[in-house]
Formats: structure tokens, C-alpha cells, sequence
């Protein structure tokens, strides 16, 4: 059955995102296991809970503080977990705007407030625009929606939201264990291995 829409990952895919950073940052404020805690790949019962919005921004500092022993205030654990945020793709955003032109575009992310407030803040200081979400039909954030990749009934809600079929659908996502989830739940996929970029892909 021929592609009607297309769900785009949004971390690696619009925005360079890098974990390695993040984990630096940590590291270099007295927080040595934090690779043990959070990556691309896995996510501890913490994070978890904060991509799904079970957990607020302060009991989130709180609770990570409990949980590494560390002393660092909220501000300081605020810049280390936005450390991996970089910027924009330009010719992602010219991508999807291309693609809008033949197809209905979606946005699905894992991510949390405190990333949400800043990339959105990111946009505005690299485009002079507000709106990264006028970009898209619609797009899901999994603190909002309370599910998170790769986990097979977050794509089946996302479909059941907008009205999709799976068959008609694509999901693009440079993490595999969210193309695995994306593929058990029915939608063609694309696995965005680095260094491969969206705006590559002749879709």
C-alpha cells in the first residue's frame, strides 16, 4: 500500500542531540555513573518518568540527586541535562517542508520538559520563528501524551490520535530499538544509521 504519511523522530533527525555531552557534563560535576542511568539506547525508572510526565522538573532534580548522592543544585543539573541539545538541521526543516508538499507529516519524540522548553527556545534564537510545531500536522511529545518509544503502544496510540493506518504509514528514527518498536506495531520504517541525514532520503 502506497505512503500517505510520514512520523518523524525528532533528537538526530532535526536537532543534533549528544548524549556523550550530557554525560560529560555530568561527569565533570561529580556525577562519574551517569552513563549508568540515561543513554540513546536505555533509560533508567527516573527518566523514564520524566519522558512520560509522571515527574515534574523539580522532582526530577530532587530525585537525581538522591539517586547519584550529589549536592548540585537545580540550576546546575538543568545545564547539564540541556548540554545535549545542539542546534537545528537546517535542511531538515527544508525536508520536511518539501515532503509537507506530498505527504501528511507527523512528529513523535521521547523527551521531557526541561529539553522541551529549551529546543524550543533554540528554534526561535536560530530561525527568529516560535513555532517548530507549525511544521507538522501534529506533533507528539511523550511527556504530554504519557508514552514513550520504543514500546509498541505508544505508535498504536499515536496512529489511533490521528486517524492513521499503520500500512499507510512511515516512521523515521535514527535509534533502532525505535524502528523495532515502530515495526512490531505495523508502520514501514527507516533506520537513520549516522552518518545518514534525512534530507538524504528521496522519499
Amino acid at each position: 500500500m502506497a505512503i500517505k504519511n510520514i512520523i518523524f523522530d525528532f533528537g538526530g533527525v532535526f536537532l543534533d542531540v549528544d548524549y556523550h555531552r550530557t554525560e560529560r557534563a555530568f561527569i565533570d560535576a561529580g556525577i562519574s555513573n551517569f552513563s549508568e542511568l540515561y543513554s540513546q539506547h536505555s533509560a533508567s525508572p527516573l527518566f523514564e518518568d520524566l519522558e512520560t510526565g509522571k515527574l515534574n522538573e523539580v522532582s526530577f532534580y530532587d530525585d537525581l540527586r538522591k539517586i547519584s548522592g550529589s549536592r548540585l543544585a537545580d540550576a546546575e543539573i538543568k545545564t547539564c541535562w540541556n548540554a545535549i541539545l545542539g542546534g537545528y538541521y537546517p535542511q531538515s526543516i527544508e525536508k520536511a517542508k518539501e515532503l509537507k508538499k506530498k505527504y501528511r507529516i507527523f512528529l513523535f519524540s521521547n523527551t521531557n520538559i526541561i529539553h522541551y522548553q529549551r529546543f524550543m527556545e533554540i528554534y526561535h534564537e536560530q530561525f527568529g520563528k516560535d513555532d517548530f510545531n507549525s511544521l507538522f500536522e501534529k506533533a507528539w511529545y511523550s511527556q504530554e501524551i504519557g508514552f514513550r518509544k520504543p514500546y509498541p503502544a505508544s505508535y498504536e496510540w499515536v496512529l489511533n490520535d490521528a486517524g492513521l493506518k499503520a500500512d499507510e504509514t512511515l516512521f523515521i528514527d535514527d535509534t533502532l530499538v525505535n524502528i523495532e518498536g515502530a515495526d512490531q506495531a505495523g508502520l514501514h520504517t527507516i533506520h537513520l544509521k549516522p552518518p545518514m541525514k534525512v534530507w538524504e532520503l528521496e522519499l
